[in-house]
């Protein structure tokens, strides 16, 4: 039963975390730059920033506990020797990305946001955005077996 509870809490960060993420980059994010409108993606970021990163932490922490029911303490993991330890090694190297990310945009971008250095934001949106997706994706392989 916990392993059910924890796929669903992990399914659930990750439509936050990547309809959030998807939901800036292809509707917000465009109506911005073609308006040259920094504040369209400040307004949005402050509305989704907690929500977003509380998904996160629950993704990290679920995702975690994944981790110790599939690999029982994360035994062989370092290893790479499974489809299993390697997408979860992926994962966790896409999670390392978002955070570098996140809080380069976070402490040195958003508090500066302007016409600007609205292109080098958008940058960083779509990099986080396709690493949400990446995410999705890895998820999905590890549920079903693989992607290959």
């Amino acid at each position: 039963m916990l392993f059910k509870i924890l796929v669903i809490l992990h399914s659930l960060g990750a439509t936050v975390w990547a309809g959030g993420h998807l939901l800036l980059a292809v509707t917000v994010l465009p109506q911005a730059l073609k308006n040259r409108e920094p504040d369209r993606i400040r307004q949005f970021e402050q509305y989704f920033e907690g929500f977003g990163l509380s998904a996160l932490l629950l993704q990290v922490m679920t995702g975690l506990g994944l981790t110790w029911i599939y690999l029982p303490g994360f035994r062989n993991f370092w290893l790479f020797d499974s489809f299993l330890s390697v997408y979860i090694g992926i994962k966790l190297a896409l999670l390392l990305l978002t955070l570098i990310l996140a809080l380069h945009s976070r402490f040195f971008l958003i508090p500066k946001l302007s016409e600007e250095n609205l292109n080098f934001l958008t940058l960083h949106i779509v990099a986080v955005t396709t690493l949400a997706v990446l995410f999705v994706i890895f998820g999905a392989g590890i549920r079903l077996g693989g992607l290959t």
